[in-house]
């Protein structure tokens, strides 16, 4: 492995395995279950079925990178090819401490992400609605060793479901390791930088409290470090053990943001203008998000799925045949 090889991690569930329903089913009847229910419905576990065409986006648009570390339950989709050599399958069991499994938790999945084996030091994690869609080049996530990202302060928006209490709870733990006012004074550069364009105004707005009041999250693949986990968990243990053992989301867990934030009040990052990806909820979204896929708009775009969406099966159709149309040819991570 070299110094600058960079990894991607990717997380997937079945929701539709029979088997992988009864064990969470059992484990829901039989604990106090979470706050947040809602959080843990169908509708965050149903396939959109995109995730081939993801795939076919890395290889042709991200042919830089090293290994796919490809993180399951146990399952995998029948189209994948295990042998491919650019592939690792990683097993909820490979990497997560003991006592900890199983998990229906991707937090606590996700604050656990430096453990896997043979990951690389920088590393890219990609949620499975992130898709790119032109080339892009490794310099568009990590700079001289650093994570590309953006600091842009924004103030957490608190709503029933959504996920303003995970960013709280991650910015309680950033706020108690970095003074906000001295985080932007050391790295000014870095947090007025031009590229962040019309959100620039939302530091200069909010830069004068002593804490961090939020931080944009762009809802894009996050650029992170192995040694950024690390350095977390070494001094903030407590937490991040406390949402590795919670089995189901719960308010008081924290996420891989902290990790994210923790590099941005650090100044361990390189600016990126926010501008890079786009964000569709499908549920009113649909038709923008089909005509950005098929003209290849933007560099990345997320499609997130939502509870309002009244047919899914048709927007799993449109999108699929959107995918058809630009990323046509098998890769090599297929059958």
């Amino acid at each position: 492995m070299r110094k600058n090889d960079v990894d991607i991690v990717i997380m997937w569930v079945d929701g539709s395995d029979p088997a992988w329903i009864r064990e969470k089913l059992g484990y829901q009847m039989n604990s106090a279950v979470s706050d947040e229910l809602v959080a843990d419905s169908a509708k965050c576990f149903r396939d959109m079925g995109t995730l081939k065409y993801w795939f076919r986006s890395i290889e042709k648009f991200a042919p830089w990178v090293r290994k796919i570390h490809f993180v399951t339950w146990g399952h995998l989709p029948e189209w994948l090819d295990t042998s491919c050599k650019k592939l690792h399958i990683v097993n909820h069991k490979d990497f997560m401490p003991e006592g900890s499994l199983p998990t229906y938790n991707s937090r606590a999945l996700e604050v656990n992400l430096h453990r896997i084996p043979g990951l690389a030091e920088n590393f890219v994690y990609f949620n499975d609605d992130n898709f790119l869609m032109r080339p892009s080049k490794k310099s568009d996530f990590f700079k001289r060793g650093l994570p590309r990202d953006c600091a842009i302060l924004s103030p957490v928006v608190p709503q029933r479901f959504g996920t303003g209490a995970i960013q709280i709870n991650d910015l309680e733990i950033v706020n108690d390791h970095f003074h906000g006012t001295q985080c932007i004074k050391k790295n000014w550069k870095k947090w007025y930088t031009p590229k962040y364009g019309k959100y620039l105004l939302r530091t200069l707005i909010l830069k004068k409290n002593a804490n961090i009041v939020g931080l944009y999250e762009p809802h894009g693949p996050n650029s992170m470090k192995k040694s950024t986990y690390e350095e977390v968990w070494s001094k903030e243990e407590a937490a991040l053990m406390g949402t590795t053992m919670s089995r189901f989301k719960k308010k008081d867990n924290v996420n891989q943001w902290l990790m994210r934030d923790w590099q941005i009040a650090s100044g361990a990052f390189s600016p990126r203008s926010p501008k890079f990806g786009k964000f569709y909820d499908l549920s009113y979204s649909l038709d923008a998000a089909c005509w950005d896929i098929l003209s290849q708009k933007h560099s990345l775009i997320c499609l997130n799925d939502s509870s309002d969406i009244e047919d899914f099966e048709q927007v799993k159709k449109r999108l699929v045949d959107c995918f058809e149309k630009i990323l046509p040819k098998k890769s090599q991570f297929e059958i």
